[in-house]
C-alpha cells in the first residue's frame, strides 16, 4: 500500500485412522462448526515465508501461486487466474501478472469479497540500513494470503445464501520509484468487473461488499478503522457490522476509532467497481517494508484474532 496521511489470530491406530477420516472430511466438506486457528494461519505463513521474496513475476511467485492454488482446490474451491501483463517500469518488458480467484458457493448469485495482495515490495526501501536487501513480506504481503488458507476450512459449510471469493491480488506495490503506480492487480479485476455489469444484461455475480485484509499479523496488532472505509457512505455499515462483531468477541484489537487515511486494494475495488469495499490493516507495524518484516515479528494470536472476526462475520452475512 502507499504511505498513509495521518487522519487524527478400541485402539490406537483406530483412533489415529478416525482423526485422520475427520480431518479429510473437513478439508472436503467444510466444517460449519469450524474455528479459526492462528497456529494453523501462522504455519501457513512461515510456508509462504520459505519461498522467500515473492515480486510479482518472480519464480518464487509462481511457485506461491501454484501453492496456493493446490490448496485452495484442496480445501473446496474453485480456482481461477486473472492474468494480465503490464510494462516493467524500470526497462519496459513485459511482465506477467495474474489475480487468483477462489470461488465458494459460485451458483449463489449475491456475494462477498475478501481479498488480499499476494505480492511483495521488490525491495525494503524503507530499511535505512539497506534499502537494497532481501524483502520476506511477512506481514506485509503473507499475512493477509496465511488468513484466508485458514479461512478456506469453514467456507465449503457456509450457510446461503450468500456466496464468497477469495481474490488474491498481484501488483499491489510492484514499485522501483514514487512515480510507479500501486494496486495494479485490484485496479485490473475492479475494471473487468465493472466492464461486465456496463455491457449488455448484468452479470449473474454481483458482490454486496468486500473486505481488504493487510498487515494483519503483527505481534503488538492495532487494527483502527481507516478513515475513508468509516466515512463513505457506502462503506461505512460494513465497517460498522465488522467492528460490532470484534466488540462482541471481545477482540480488543480492533479499535472502533478511524486513524488513518490509506491508500490500498480497497479504493480501485469501491471507486471503480463500484464494491463497498473496506479495508483491514494494522498501518503501526515499526517493520513496515524493511529486512525485519520476518515471521519472528508475527503471531498467530494477531491472525486468530482477525480471523475469528471475519469468520463471524461472513457466517452472520443475510
Amino acid at each position: 500500500m502507499m504511505p498513509a496521511w495521518k487522519s487524527p489470530s478400541f485402539s490406537r491406530a483406530a483412533g489415529v485412522m478416525a482423526v485422520c477420516m475427520a480431518v479429510g472430511l473437513a478439508v472436503a466438506r467444510g466444517d460449519e462448526t469450524a474455528e479459526f486457528s492462528g497456529a494453523r494461519a501462522f504455519a501457513h505463513l512461515r510456508k509462504i515465508c520459505d519461498l522467500g521474496p515473492r515480486p510479482s513475476g518472480s519464480a518464487a511467485m509462481v511457485k506461491q501461486r501454484a501453492m496456493l492454488a493446490e490448496h485452495f482446490r484442496a480445501a473446496g474451491g474453485t480456482v481461477s487466474g486473472q492474468a494480465f501483463t503490464i510494462r516493467d517500469p524500470r526497462a519496459g518488458g513485459p511482465v506477467h501478472m495474474e489475480n487468483l480467484l477462489v470461488e465458494w458457493h459460485p451458483d449463489r448469485p449475491e456475494r462477498v469479497l475478501v481479498g488480499a495482495h499476494y505480492d511483495t515490495r521488490p525491495f525494503p526501501d524503507r530499511d535505512v540500513v539497506d534499502p537494497k536487501g532481501t524483502f520476506i513480506g511477512a506481514n506485509d504481503g503473507a499475512s493477509g494470503v496465511a488468513l484466508l488458507m485458514e479461512l478456506a476450512r469453514a467456507m465449503p459449510a457456509l450457510a446461503p445464501p450468500v456466496g464468497v471469493d477469495f481474490v488474491l491480488f498481484d501488483g499491489e506495490e510492484y514499485v522501483f520509484s514514487q512515480r510507479d503506480p500501486y494496486f495494479l492487480g485490484s485496479t485490473f479485476f475492479a475494471r473487468q468487473y465493472a466492464a461486465g455489469h456496463q455491457a449488455g444484461p448484468p452479470q449473474a455475480i454481483r458482490y454486496r461488499c468486500g473486505v481488504i485484509v493487510d498487515m494483519v499479523a503483527d505481534r503488538d496488532l492495532g487494527i483502527w478503522q481507516e478513515q475513508r472505509s468509516a466515512t463513505w457512505p457506502d462503506t461505512a455499515p460494513v465497517v460498522e457490522s465488522i467492528w460490532a462483531v470484534a466488540a462482541r468477541r471481545g477482540a480488543r484489537q480492533f479499535v472502533p476509532r478511524p486513524k488513518y487515511t490509506i491508500d490500498d486494494d480497497h479504493v480501485p475495488l469501491r471507486m471503480i467497481g463500484r464494491i463497498p469495499t473496506c479495508d483491514i490493516i494494522d498501518f503501526d507495524y515499526p517493520h513496515w517494508h524493511t529486512t525485519q518484516d520476518l515471521p519472528e515479528q508475527c503471531a498467530g494470536e494477531s491472525l486468530e484474532a482477525v480471523g475469528g472476526v471475519l469468520l463471524e462475520w461472513l457466517r452472520g452475512q443475510r
